[in-house]
């Protein structure tokens, strides 16, 4: 039985892995800060229904003042500040979560004693925004990173961070750089639930950049599964790039959103949309398509389950009837 350790558990992807991990029957111990975007732990209890709940713990800290953590076989770093916009606005909390936070636990790693079991292996969620934008084509794990704002720039600069603590402390790592990712239980600041939260108060949608940008979308269980597969796979001091190679632009997706609002009854064209959306706001360092090649984590046996056109209508769904402030 494997145990570990994951730290923003109570957070969108966060409850998605450890809903994955205790299927697999493992010993999970959740840290959370509990901030604005967390979900209740009872929701957290309620996702995982069915589930043995006597293999999970919980503990409510910031992962920038712990002292320790349990022995175990992974620490999954999952807690990080990940709004863009935010991040314009006030880079403050990225840089002390997303930086000082995984410098704190790779010290914390550094500090485990030997003489009981291995040190953990960290496994750190990254994401595909460090590489930038490209008009055409994919990054590599091998890529260049040339991140484009204060978020992206702030995980960029966590994975340096491992590879550099890699080197010089012998730790080992696994780095995932996820695509955009849906699904419920998301906090209405990211594109699907804030769509229809916007909708219920009569409000217009606000697109960036007319809506052009294309973005990459993965269903949260499905990066769930890519964690569980690179475990089961045994390889360290490794990247993952993880996509499920689905991408639209920002104004289809939110046309499907609108549809599925409202059932799907009749298909609303981009020239019917002029009475719901805002198209002239222009955001500083937008990136105008994301795309990474997860050729590397295919061949360990993983692919995505959901696809976004038969999963969009539940979604939606979901967010109608989960209204959060």
């Amino acid at each position: 039985m494997k145990s570990v350790v994951i730290t923003g558990c109570l957070g969108f992807i966060g409850m998605h892995v450890v809903r994955a991990c205790l299927s697999k029957g493992w010993r999970v111990y959740g840290i959370d800060k509990q901030t604005y975007a967390a979900n209740r732990h009872g929701d957290l209890f309620l996702f995982c229904e069915g589930l043995d709940l006597q293999y999970l713990s919980l503990e409510f800290a910031d992962i920038c003042e712990l002292k320790d953590i349990p022995n175990c076989d992974y620490i999954i770093n999952i807690a990080a500040e990940t709004h863009v916009g935010n991040s314009i606005i006030d880079s403050t909390d990225f840089i002390q979560s997303n930086i000082n936070g995984v410098k704190n636990l790779l010290d914390i790693i550094r500090r485990k004693l030997n003489n009981v079991q291995s040190k953990p292996i960290l496994l750190h969620f990254s994401t595909d925004e460090v590489y930038g934008d490209i008009a055409e084509g994919s990054f590599t794990e091998e890529s260049p990173l040339n991140p484009s704002n204060p978020y992206s720039a702030s995980k960029a600069s966590a994975d340096m961070l491992i590879k550099a603590w890699a080197r010089t402390y012998g730790l080992n790592y696994l780095i995932l750089r996820p695509a955009n990712n849906y699904g419920p239980y998301q906090y209405p600041e990211k594109l699907i639930p804030l769509v229809v939260k916007l909708l219920q108060q009569g409000k217009k949608v606000r697109l960036h950049d007319e809506g052009e940008p294309f973005r990459s979308w993965l269903h949260a269980a499905d990066t769930a599964q890519a964690v569980v597969k690179i475990v089961e796979s045994g390889v360290v001091n490794e990247i993952f790039n993880v996509e499920g190679g689905f991408e639209q632009k920002n104004k289809d997706t939110v046309r499907k959103i609108i549809n599925s609002y409202y059932n799907s009854s009749y298909d609303i064209e981009y020239e019917d949309m002029d009475s719901l959306l805002e198209l002239s706001y222009k955001r500083a360092g937008q990136d105008v398509r994301y795309s990474v090649d997860d050729t590397k984590l295919r061949n360990l046996g993983w692919k995505p389950e959901k696809a976004f056109d038969e999963e969009i209508d539940s979604i939606v769904e979901y967010y109608k009837h989960h209204f959060r402030w």
